[in-house]
């Protein structure tokens, strides 16, 4: 059973960027504490009874183009499959793209990989929301952490994160 309590009062359940950004957030949002070594989605949701549908997967991707690498954060529901080589580069304009690297991933972003979430990124990371997500109003998405996770709507971590809503599953 999950205790989803509001993660403003519940900072200690956080990453330290995650923790950081939260009390600038003016929306409703919940965190909860989960066992770490079930945080990967498929695990997540069996053991604790959620619908693969109301959680979202954060891939981190690094866009490159003349030389330079720019990184954005990809938000997609976990029953679908963005189209990062299509969509995402294209609109990121870039040559190539991929997933980050994991020590990349998790060295800028000061996150655990396997709970790195969009709330927290570093400035000027876009955040590309797949419009999917944006239609759930219960969706659990990391907290940086392996050992929780957050709740909110897809609507609020449009907002939270300044997000950018797309197509971006086929």
């Amino acid at each position: 059973m999950l205790d989803w309590l509001p993660a403003a009062d519940h900072l200690d359940l956080l990453a330290e960027p995650v923790a950081k950004a939260v009390p600038d957030l003016k929306i409703d949002l919940r965190a909860t504490a989960i066992d770490p070594g079930l945080a990967d989605t498929a695990a997540f949701c069996e053991t604790y009874g959620v619908a693969p549908e109301d959680s979202a997967n954060c891939v981190v991707v690094a866009a490159k183009r003349g030389g330079e690498t720019r990184y954005a954060a990809v938000m997609v529901l976990a029953t679908h499959r963005a189209d990062i080589n299509g969509i995402v580069r294209r609109h990121l304009d870039a040559r190539k793209i991929s997933f980050a690297p994991m020590d990349d991933a998790v060295s800028l972003t000061g996150m655990e990989y396997g709970g790195i979430t969009p709330i927290g990124l570093p400035e000027g990371w876009p955040v590309l929301v797949d419009e999917n997500v944006t239609r759930r109003d219960f969706v659990v998405i990391g907290s940086g952490l392996r050992r929780s996770k957050l709740a909110l709507s897809g609507s609020d971590l449009v907002t939270a994160t300044r997000g950018e809503v797309l197509l971006l599953t086929l």
